[in-house]
């Protein structure tokens, strides 16, 4: 057999003969002029908008057709994703974005052949002229500007509008380059809180500008609307995902000096962060990232980013039995506390445990009531005593107030919570002033505590004194109640998850009450976890801003809601590459977020 080789220079398929130049020379007579591919002058944008296939711009997504012709000198640098703009001719321009970018034969041929094939596995180059790159636009917004028409970016003005017109056909597209012109198409605010940069497949949008970058940011000023700290925020990220930096990243802007929001009586006051610590990895907080040059502070100062440590950060460890707490990762001030039984007397579901009917835990109730009637106070090893009476029990059965079956299963579950209350360590109910600080950042670490019970009981104890003195209309503590507060919880399906048990309701009704009135009370809940799926959805349903980092699971990635054209890249997203939904503060976007962490975080 011979080689296919020897047919290369003949092409059965090609009719012509050979290659024909460009330009084309015609005779005196003929109606045609020469034609140029390579008039005089510079090329403006990346190509055209193409009429071919219809240029359609429709209420019905389907029924959108927008596509853009890319120049070959163009081809390398768009990638799906990319924003582009073309202008209208009164001044108006349409902001897209590419999803989807295709070759098309631009000539009836078959390449798809043994010699195509083998032609161009001997070249050292792909000759792609006689295909055509189409690009697939999905139109954002229509941008103008406010009073007058022509205006450019810079005017300061820019507005948009949903899509409403068809651009004409041939009109170039370029790539958007403008910051102004890209956060008024995206919907971003141009002050807030930082929380990455803007970026296409983990590589960060470049302007012209200085910083080139593009900074996203968080809705933080009433007269734009609800700070939507108060709106609630969930950061969700497999292992190894970046999550705790870019928590950490992000809770260190509300912490940062100028930081104040309006609360009763016309003051303006600082936020409190209390952030419960499974990892004990927040009160790192205090130091300052060690690792971080002064090329990248004054990069950080250059784009309003608050860094460094927070001075005004306590470490509150609770004592729990004899677990012992030693950190030396960090510098920040460490302080024991412990829960006291008298907190049961309003909250009788820290006791109630993953096991007790509803039955049960009316039963409990009442034994409450009346083991703290008429008391001050109460510990919890007088409650077992109370409970131990056999006389109590025989006269609860004999009256049918509580039959005795009852009676031992809520005795039996009780038992067990000896570690957790009334330990040799102030009371957290009288440290209430040291605990919520106005700038200031107070963590809970669990990390020392070998028993999960444990560990639940006292980080719902704690969250449940400041979510109902938030929610109180008479509250007992006025710090409480006059701090604007972040409630950041790491871990948040070990504490936040729905299950069919009277703990578990308990928690989540409160919590879901306290998530809807977070704006009016200024408390904001900031939950991280790698299994969004297992939170509660009367909680998550509360949740408006949504960070996703890497995740692997299907169902977490399924339980975060994001737009599906997001979604599927997640899990290929790197280190530090995030996903932000939040359809009150701008489009669904790509973000990068900062390579450095702004505080000491790790080793």
């Amino acid at each position: 057999m011979s080689d296919l080789g020897d047919f290369a220079s003949h092409d059965p398929d090609d009719s012509s003969g050979g290659e024909s130049d460009v330009d084309v020379e015609t005779d005196e007579d003929d109606d045609f002029e020469e034609v140029s591919a390579s008039p005089v002058g510079s090329d403006r944008g990346i190509g055209t908008l193409s009429a071919s296939e219809g240029l359609v711009v429709s209420e019905e997504a389907d029924d959108t057709c927008l596509r853009a012709y890319v120049t070959v000198q163009n081809r390398s640098a768009v990638r799906i994703g990319s924003y582009l703009v073309a202008p209208y001719p009164d001044g108006e321009r349409l902001f897209c974005r590419i999803v989807a970018l295709e070759y098309a034969q631009e000539f009836r041929s078959d390449d798809a052949t043994e010699i195509h094939a083998r032609r161009a596995m001997r070249r050292d180059d792909i000759d792609e002229n006689d295909y055509k790159f189409m690009a697939s636009l999905e139109p954002v917004a229509v941008l103008y500007t406010d009073g007058e028409t022509g205006g450019t970016a810079d005017d300061g003005d820019l507005k948009r509008r949903m899509t409403d017109r068809v651009p004409k056909p041939e009109t170039v597209v370029r790539q958007a380059e403008d910051s102004t012109e890209i956060k008024t198409g995206l919907k971003i605010p141009e002050a807030g809180v930082f929380l990455g940069h803007l970026s296409v497949g983990g590589e960060k949008v470049r302007t012209a500008a200085e910083p080139p970058t593009i900074d996203y940011r968080l809705k933080d000023d009433y007269e734009a609307g609800d700070p939507l700290v108060f709106r609630h925020t969930l950061v969700a990220g497999g292992t190894g995902s970046g999550k705790t930096h870019a928590a950490k990243n992000v809770l260190r802007q509300y912490l940062a000096e100028d930081r104040r929001y309006p609360v009763d009586g016309g003051r303006e006051v600082a936020p409190a962060v209390v952030q419960f610590d499974p990892q004990d990895e927040y009160a790192q907080m205090h130091d300052d990232n060690p690792t971080m040059d002064a090329a990248a502070e004054r990069r950080l100062e250059r784009e309003g980013i608050a860094h460094g440590g927070v001075e005004d950060t306590k470490a509150f460890v609770p004592k729990v039995g004899d677990a012992t707490y030693a950190a030396a990762h960090h510098g920040a001030e460490q302080v024991e506390f412990t829960i006291p039984f008298g907190m049961v007397e309003t909250n009788p579901w820290l006791i109630a445990g993953s096991d007790l009917n509803d039955n049960q835990y009316t039963a409990l109730r009442y034994l409450l009531n009346r083991f703290f009637d008429g008391r001050d106070g109460g510990t919890y090893e007088a409650f077992m005593s109370f409970l131990d009476d056999p006389a109590l029990k025989e006269e609860l059965d004999e009256s049918g107030r509580v039959h005795e079956a009852t009676f031992d299963a809520v005795r039996r579950r009780a038992y067990g919570f000896g570690d957790v209350f009334d330990a040799e360590a102030r009371p957290i109910t009288e440290m209430v002033r040291e605990f919520v600080r106005p700038g200031g950042l107070t963590t809970v670490p669990t990390y020392h505590i070998n028993d999960s019970r444990a560990t639940t009981t006292v980080v719902l104890a704690v969250a449940s004194l400041l979510v109902d003195q938030k929610l109180s209309n008479d509250p007992t503590y006025e710090r409480i109640e006059e701090t604007p507060l972040v409630l950041g919880v790491d871990e948040a399906h070990n504490f936040l998850t729905d299950a069919d048990s009277v703990q578990a309701r308990k928690v989540i009704g409160k919590f879901a009450e306290a998530a809807k009135q977070g704006r009016k009370e200024r408390l904001g809940l900031f939950l991280i976890t790698q299994d969004p799926q297992d939170i509660a959805d009367p909680i998550f349903k509360q949740i408006n801003t949504t960070v996703v980092l890497n995740l692997g699971d299907e169902d977490a990635i399924s339980a975060v809601n994001i737009p599906s054209n997001l979604e599927g890249k997640v899990p290929y997203m790197e280190k530090g590459q995030m996903v932000v939904y939040s359809p009150d503060n701008s489009e669904p976007v790509e973000l990068v977020g900062l390579s450095n962490c702004v505080t000491r975080h790790g080793d």
